[in-house]
């Protein structure tokens, strides 16, 4: 009789493999309500970017979404920025 081959790489001895729960992003506290100095600075710096959307007015001024949608609508009948490309999900103006 043989003994039965030991190897080190387990099968069913061998420890499963224990699955990450996966990170967690903290919520995101931007603002809700626009304010004077959140204004201002919409009124003076956005016109002055080369690419101008939602998402990049919620990354850099820390705005929610519905906030960053009427400021461009707003800078957009001012005539302070134009529209490039209309689409259902995005935006994009400059």
């Amino acid at each position: 009789k043989a003994a039965a081959p030991t190897s080190s790489s387990g099968g069913k001895a061998a420890k499963k493999k224990k699955w990450s729960k996966g990170k967690v992003k903290d919520k995101a506290q931007h603002a809700v309500v626009l304010d004077k100095a959140t204004y201002d600075r919409i009124m003076k710096e956005v016109p002055t970017f080369r690419f101008i959307s939602q998402s990049i007015l919620i990354e850099r001024l820390k705005v929610n979404g519905s906030l960053a949608r009427v400021a461009i609508r707003h800078l957009e009948k001012e005539g302070q920025i134009k529209r490039i490309v209309h689409h259902s999900g995005q935006l994009i103006y400059s």
